[in-house]
């Protein structure tokens, strides 16, 4: 059997085997398999591969490699375009904190938390979404049109990872944070008599999410959110696009 050298792009390595993780996999080579079976045959999504390089031209993943040639897998650049006209997700069941915090800073972000993966890829697919998981075989499914492996343990880094990503536009405060719906302003009188005694004396600013009905003030966490928001524009700053 033939044998190819593949070189992975060090943002890449940890999807690999940890033989593998130097960097480079010498793997052996039927002559038929197209060169993008032979990247997810070594555990790597399609959806975290920018280019494909062989003995240093580009080629397609459905370029079918000769034994002996040299292959190099770079990962995405980043910020990276998708193939619909605004980034927006859906987020698959172990990620609702990261989804509440997209939110929180005006990202279209879909979640439910009893989706099963055929969902998940049909929902994306219907609502031109990039899914985003941590579950690397849900991105090794042919019929998905776009989806993101999402880095990091805690929601924080996962917030900035995505948006560091796609820097999506933001609009903080926009979105509900338990449906994504819509929030618009709202009188307080409109709302006083969904109001705790304390919250209806206390507070005079109030909106209202146009599809649940949930009300939003500035209360108690309100400084924790803001601050969220913050790194959030700074992560998309540091992607280099503009913000209105």
């Amino acid at each position: 059997m033939d044998r190819l050298c593949l070189r992975f792009a060090a943002e890449l390595r940890f999807f690999l085997a940890p033989r593998h993780r130097g960097g480079a996999a010498r793997v052996g080579h039927d002559g038929t398999s197209s060169l993008g079976h032979v990247v997810e045959s070594l555990k790597v999504p399609l959806t975290e591969v920018g280019a494909l390089r062989v003995d240093g031209r580009p080629v397609a993943p459905s370029h079918r490699p000769r034994g002996g040639e040299t292959v190099d897998v770079l990962a995405v650049r980043r910020p990276q375009e998708v193939p619909f006209p605004v980034p927006r997700f859906v987020l698959d069941v172990h990620l609702g904190a990261l989804a509440r915090r997209l939110r929180l800073v005006g990202v279209d972000s879909a979640y439910r938390n009893d989706m099963d993966d055929d969902a998940l890829v049909a929902q994306a697919n219907a609502e031109q979404r990039v899914l985003l998981t941590k579950d690397r075989r849900l991105l090794h499914r042919r019929r998905l049109q776009a989806g993101a492996y999402v880095r990091g343990a805690h929601p924080d880094r996962q917030l900035d990872d995505v948006l560091e990503r796609f820097a999506p536009p933001l609009a903080p405060w926009s979105r509900c944070t338990a449906c994504n719906g819509a929030i618009v302003p709202v009188s307080k009188d409109d709302v006083a008599d969904r109001l705790e005694p304390g919250t209806r004396a206390d507070y005079d600013t109030f909106a209202q999410c146009r599809s649940c009905g949930r009300i939003y003030w500035p209360g108690a966490h309100h400084r924790r959110l803001a601050a969220v928001v913050a790194v959030a524009r700074e992560a998309v700053a540091r992607s280099g696009c503009e913000q209105p």
